[in-house]
């Protein structure tokens, strides 16, 4: 059986200080942000995708923080399938710039499953 699902591409932080997150992971991971915008920080990390979202105000429960989604070509499709397997809807598919398009649901257990279509992710070759 061929699977429909890509592989891991991206993994989000929420965080409250974006530029003092920036400067961090810049170090931490010893490389730049490739993407640097008020509204999202984005690294290539060895071909994933580590990205950083500001949070308004600090949250103590973080179990939804951490955002992985899964690549796919046809996020419609792939989304409408995950609910046929049971899931429920947690973010229907939204545009987030370009053409990147993310989605996530909630499988029958409670954990967040994340898709992203996003033609401009290349894996190394």
């Amino acid at each position: 059986m061929k699977t429909t699902i890509l592989g891991l591409r991206t993994t989000i932080y929420k965080v409250d200080d974006l530029n003092k997150a920036k400067e961090w992971y810049s170090k931490a991971f010893q490389t730049p942000p490739y993407f640097d915008e008020p509204f999202y920080v984005g690294f290539n990390i060895g071909g994933y995708e580590l990205g950083l979202l500001p949070e308004e105000k600090s949250s103590d429960n973080k179990t939804e923080n951490i955002l992985s989604y899964w690549g796919v070509e046809d996020i419609e499709n792939e989304y409408k399938r995950l609910l046929e397997l049971g899931a429920t809807e947690y973010e229907a598919p939204q545009n987030v710039g370009g053409e990147i398009v993310v989605a996530a649901a909630k499988d029958p257990w409670g954990n967040v499953v994340g898709l992203i279509y996003n033609p401009e992710f290349k894996l190394p070759e």
